[in-house]
């Protein structure tokens, strides 16, 4: 029996108003890193729907969108480290939790094909692999299941289509070492901003450039104050979905079954909730916006795919023999995809 500490909080304790101290059934909460308007909002409402029908009403899942449980990520993944939060999703910023994590941040890795991307990153020969799973365990974390949320999308006040035109460009990039040393290898000057402090940021200057999947671009209204949309298919923005370590053993193996089939279940349902969703969000910017929208050619993509393939070595030396491996599996697996 899961002891009922792992489920039962204060409001205090997550700084959750009006939230009663003791639950009814077994309670899962399920932290966000985005709004209700959100590719993962809609992904964890089909998850939430699933495990409560799956469990007969056993099991409710409570789903806490960006802001409920505080303002920084690291907020996030230190609440589902303790087990305070049960389950939650961690992208780009998880890096300074689990480096080897920054593996899905490199640039030029994954297929143009989106659909293949979201099989791929959730096929047991990657999600289940050794060093993958260790790379999580060892900071008490279960990865569960990864979300592809569309291709991170950059904006500026200028056109971006060669490396130089990227040159000295203060361009917000999560809290990332290695989106930071892929940036820098671009020319520019990365730096790092809350998302709920960015747009402000852009507004007045403090950033000159940003990196979005089309959908956060919409939701979170960059696009107002920005004059250009560029479209160089460098890299997907992935969210893990994870779980507390000692949470997920403590379960009892059917309902660790149960998880493994919903989550598997919801890929393709993943992949088509961020194709509708940035597809609408970019109609949505274009009829609202003047901004112009640029797409890179394939010559103009191997500038600077050039520039960006040292960084896996970058990756390697920062993450070990354990990191070199999770890399060669998912590029192996990318390859096979491709036949």
């Amino acid at each position: 029996m899961m002891k009922l500490r792992q489920f039962v909080f204060t409001a205090a304790a997550l700084g959750l108003a009006g939230m009663s101290t003791l639950a009814q059934a077994e309670t899962w909460r399920v932290g966000l890193e985005e709004t209700k308007t959100s590719v993962q909002y809609a992904y964890a409402e089909a998850f939430k729907k699933q495990i409560e029908a799956k469990s007969d009403g056993d099991i409710t899942v409570q789903l806490l969108p960006y802001g409920k449980w505080g303002s920084t990520y690291s907020a996030l993944y230190d609440a589902v480290q303790s087990g305070a939060i049960q389950i939650g999703f961690g992208s780009g910023a998880l890096g300074g939790t689990v480096p080897e994590s920054q593996l899905l941040s490199l640039n030029f890795v994954m297929p143009s094909d989106q659909w293949k991307t979201a099989q791929v990153l959730n096929s047991p020969a990657f999600l289940e692999s050794k060093p993958w799973q260790d790379a999580f365990a060892k900071r008490g974390l279960k990865p569960l299941a990864e979300l592809p949320e569309g291709y991170q999308v950059w904006t500026a006040n200028k056109a971006i289509e060669t490396p130089a035109d990227m040159k000295n460009l203060q361009i917000r990039v999560m809290d990332n070492s290695l989106l930071r040393a892929t940036y820098k290898a671009y020319g520019a000057s990365p730096i790092s901003i809350a998302y709920g402090e960015l747009y402000s940021a852009l507004q007045q200057g403090q950033a000159e450039g940003n990196i979005q999947p089309v959908f956060a671009h919409e939701e979170m209204g960059f696009y107002e104050v920005q004059d250009y949309m560029i479209f160089a298919d460098q890299s997907q923005f992935v969210a893990t979905l994870m779980s507390n370590l000692d949470w997920w053993q403590d379960l009892t193996a059917d309902q660790q079954k149960m998880v493994k089939s919903v989550t598997q279940g919801l890929v393709k349902t993943g992949y088509d909730i961020q194709s509708e969703f940035n597809e609408k969000r970019l109609d949505t910017i274009k009829s609202k916006s003047d901004i112009k929208v640029i797409k890179l050619d394939d010559a103009q993509r191997n500038a600077f795919r050039k520039l960006a393939q040292p960084v896996r070595q970058t990756f390697v030396k920062d993450t070990g023999a354990q990191g070199k491996e999770a890399l060669n599996i998912l590029l192996r697996e990318f390859d096979n995809a491709k036949n």
